[in-house]
C-alpha cells in the first residue's frame, strides 16, 4: 500500500528534531502539545518504527528519526524552492537563501560578494553561518544549507562541487619574535609559544585545535579576538602570535610591526570549492549567487560584469 506523507508532520519533526524537545517543536509548528504529540506517534504508528527518544529532559531522534527529517528538510526545502519560483513568474524574483561557509571564505570573500549580489537583487535574503567544512559540506547534503563554501572537494550523496578559490593559513608573529627569522616553519615548533586566536564560535578556531591535537600538543590561546584585525593588532602588541589567512595577514601587516611567513604543513594550503545539492533544482536567484561566486574565483572579482554569453550559469559544466 503506498504511503503518504503529511507536510505539517514534516514540518513538526524538523521543529522538535532543532529543538530537542516536543513543547518547543509543537509552539514552532503552531500546534498545542497534545496534538503535536499525537501526530508524532501516529506518524511512528504508520511508518512501524520509533522516530524519538523520549525521556524527562527532551526528546532525541532515534537512527529513523534522523532519516525520516535529512528527508523531510530536502522535501520542506524544495517546496520553498517551488514558491520561489513561482514568484520570480508571479512578482519578480524573491527569496532566501542559506549559505554556510568556512572562516575564510565568511571574512575574506563573501562581503564583498554578497554586498554586490544584494544590490542587484533587492528582494532576496541571504541568511549566512560560519561552518567548519565538513559540516558546511553535510548542511548542504541534508538540506540545511543552499550553498556552501568548503575546504572539501568531495562527499555527500548528489553533491556537486565546483572550484572557488585557494586560501593558504600562515603564521603571524611580531617583527622582533624569535620565529620571525623564518621564512617558514613548522606548526608543532609554534606550540610553544602563546596564541592570539579567534574566538571557540570561529571555524578556524576548531581547525587549529584539532592541528594541534594530532601532533598530540596543546595549543594555548592567550585571548580569543573576534576578527583578523583584532588578532593582528593583539600580536603587534606582544600579546602572542597567530594562524590566519594570507589576505587577512597581508592586509593587516601595513602599518604594524609584524612578521608572515608561511607554515610547511601541507594543511595550510587549502583550495575552496563551491558545494551544492542539484544545482539544476536551485531556483534562479540562487543560480545567481553561484554564477557570482563563479566569477569571483575565476579572478574576475564579485564587482566584474557577468560574460556577455552567460549572464547566468545554466549547467555545472563550468
Amino acid at each position: 500500500m503506498a504511503t503518504h506523507f503529511d507536510l505539517i508532520d514534516m514540518q513538526l519533526m524538523v521543529n522538535v528534531a532543532g529543538a530537542q524537545s516536543m513543547t518547543k517543536g509543537a509552539e514552532r509548528s503552531f500546534l498545542s502539545l497534545p496534538a503535536a504529540s499525537n501526530r508524532v506517534k501516529n506518524l511512528e504508528q504508520h511508518l512501524g518504527t520509533t522516530l524519538l527518544y523520549r525521556n524527562s529532559q527532551g526528546v532525541t531522534l532515534t537512527p529513523s528519526g534522523e532519516a525520516f527529517v535529512r528527508h523531510a528538510r530536502i522535501i520542506l526545502r524544495q517546496l520553498e524552492h517551488l514558491r520561489g519560483d513561482i514568484r520570480e513568474y508571479a512578482s519578480g524574483v524573491k527569496g532566501r537563501i542559506r549559505v554556510y561557509a568556512n572562516t575564510t571564505a565568511m571574512n575574506e570573500f563573501m562581503p564583498t560578494v554578497l554586498a554586490r549580489y544584494l544590490g542587484e537583487h533587492p528582494d532576496v535574503n541571504v541568511e549566512l553561518r560560519e561552518r567548519l567544512s565538513y559540516l558546511v559540506v553535510k548542511a548542504v547534503a541534508d538540506g540545511t544549507a543552499d550553498i556552501g563554501i568548503t575546504a572539501q572537494a568531495s562527499g555527500g550523496e548528489n553533491i556537486e562541487f565546483l572550484p572557488y578559490r585557494t586560501d593558504r593559513l600562515v603564521l603571524v608573529t611580531h617583527e622582533d619574535h624569535p620565529l620571525a627569522v623564518h621564512n617558514t616553519v613548522d606548526f608543532d615548533d609554534t606550540l610553544g609559544w602563546d596564541y592570539v586566536g579567534l574566538s571557540e564560535a570561529s571555524a578556524i578556531h576548531s581547525f587549529l585545535m584539532q592541528a594541534a591535537d594530532d601532533l598530540g600538543r596543546v595549543l594555548r590561546f592567550r585571548v580569543e579576538v573576534s576578527n583578523f584585525e583584532a588578532a593582528c593588532r593583539m600580536i603587534a602588541s606582544h600579546v602572542g602570535i597567530g594562524v590566519i589567512p594570507e589576505t587577512a595577514a597581508r592586509r593587516y601587516v601595513q602599518g604594524l610591526p609584524l612578521a608572515v611567513m608561511g607554515l610547511n604543513d601541507a594543511w595550510s594550503l587549502r583550495r575552496l570549492h563551491i558545494c551544492v545539492r542539484q544545482f539544476d533544482r536551485l531556483p534562479v536567484f540562487a543560480k545567481d549567487l553561484v554564477s557570482l561566486l563563479v566569477r569571483d574565483g575565476a579572478g574576475q572579482g564579485a564587482d566584474a560584469p557577468p560574460p556577455e554569453s552567460a549572464e547566468r550559469i545554466t549547467d555545472m559544466d563550468v
